[in-house]
């Protein structure tokens, strides 16, 4: 069983590793987030009940580690690194290539300047695809808060990247 719980947890790095960069800002400080949850996790699989899901667990302990790291530094949030330059395309696909870098690191900026408790909702809900019930045991807020704060995150979201007029919006 010891050997699954690696194995599974391997395999979530990709995911822990989005995560921390949406909480963390950086490449950098994000890879030392994940490090450290897995540590925690490493440190305490036996409080880790089978039959539940790893992944929201494993959010919960980063989330964690992201707080205390916050804590320590004085700052919530951190610094939010610079969005990596679009490549020049060529080719008849290269525009679009281009349009779809150019939305993507648009709406990356979009989420990074939320507020960091949208932030978290966001990425977990949209991004790891996690229930509103999963994200609100992974926050350890109430379901109406996660449900009221991706309300308004996805609100701001579409201002910000102008699907929606001011107007439209109540």
């Amino acid at each position: 069983m010891a050997s699954d719980f690696a194995h599974d947890l391997v395999a979530l790095l990709p995911r822990l590793r989005r995560f921390a960069r949406a909480l963390a800002g950086s490449p950098d400080r994000a890879d030392d987030l994940v490090q450290s949850a897995c540590e925690r996790a490493l440190r305490s699989r036996d409080t880790f009940q089978p039959g539940t899901r790893l992944d929201a667990w494993m959010f919960r302990i980063l989330r964690n580690v992201w707080i205390d790291t916050a804590r320590r530094s004085g700052a919530r949030g951190g610094e939010h690194a610079a969005l990596d330059e679009v490549a020049e395309q060529s080719g008849w696909e290269g525009r679009d290539v281009t349009e779809a870098r150019l939305m993507l690191a648009r709406t990356r900026e979009a989420i990074a300047a939320l507020p960091p408790e949208s932030r978290e909702v966001v990425v977990l809900i949209c991004v790891e695809e996690l229930s509103y019930r999963e994200a609100a045991e992974v926050l350890d807020v109430p379901l109406g808060t996660v449900m009221s704060r991706l309300s308004r995150a996805r609100v701001k979201l579409a201002r910000t990247l102008g699907h929606v007029q001011d107007e439209d919006v109540p």
